[in-house]
């Protein structure tokens, strides 16, 4: 199973993420980095494992208040043995070609941000994405058929809990069966949200989960590099 670091960015900064909430969303302070630049903390990330894959949240792009895709290129480029995942709030297929042609990285698909039937029906002949399933409370954000249609999903799912992020809480393993389930075995689901620990990273595992999605427990120490060791 694979353990994949998060970087979410707002302002220019990587900021430490809170259940959601993210006008609360401050820089980040961590013995990884010495500053909250998104160069700094990948490097950080890096130094505890050399992780194959990063996660980027680009919260301002999202929001529609600009965005980092010039720093995202920029990160492509100083780290080139590093697969990027990105959520930038694409909305629409237009956006979609325009990003995939600009970067190498992959293209995350939030769900609370889809809005084009047609992209959204072709969601599962796009190679280079993902579909993040986003979840607040008990609420589903985005197209309902999303939800439950696993026709729609591309190969690759991650099934995100946003009020756990950063939270402490534990993994959603509820949802993620659920999840699993609607998939039937046709689909890699990456969890995110609330991962405590290397007690957590087991009982994913077990569970079937391709990978998890990772900030607060690596910044806090609560996995380190002797959890990550012999990892992807």
């Amino acid at each position: 199973m694979e353990v994949i670091p998060v970087i979410d960015l707002k302002g220019g900064a990587v900021v430490r993420a809170q259940k959601g909430e993210r006008h609360l969303y401050m820089p980040i302070e961590t013995p990884l980095a010495p500053t909250s630049r998104p160069a700094d903390v990948i490097a950080g990330f890096l130094a505890l494992h050399p992780f194959r894959t990063v996660y980027i949240a680009d919260l301002d792009a999202i929001e529609g208040k600009g965005d980092h895709s010039a720093a995202i290129a920029a990160l492509e480029a100083d780290f080139p043995r590093v697969d990027f995942w990105v959520d930038c709030g694409t909305g629409t297929s237009a956006e979609a070609a325009a990003w995939l042609a600009a970067h190498r990285g992959d293209l995350v698909f939030g769900s609370e941000s889809l809005r084009d039937a047609g992209l959204i029906a072709g969601l599962a002949q796009q190679s280079r994405s993902l579909l993040s399933l986003d979840f607040h409370g008990e609420e589903f954000q985005g197209p309902a058929q999303l939800a439950g249609d696993a026709s729609l999903w591309p190969a690759r799912l991650i099934a995100m809990t946003l009020a756990r992020v950063g939270s402490h809480a534990g993994p959603d393993f509820d949802r993620l069966l659920d999840i699993q389930a609607k998939s039937a075995g046709r689909h890699a689901i990456y969890a995110a949200g609330g991962l405590r620990g290397p007690e957590d990273l087991r009982l994913l595992e077990n569970a079937g989960m391709a990978g998890v999605l990772v900030a607060s427990a690596l910044h806090d120490g609560r996995l380190d590099a002797r959890h990550l060791r012999n990892r992807p």
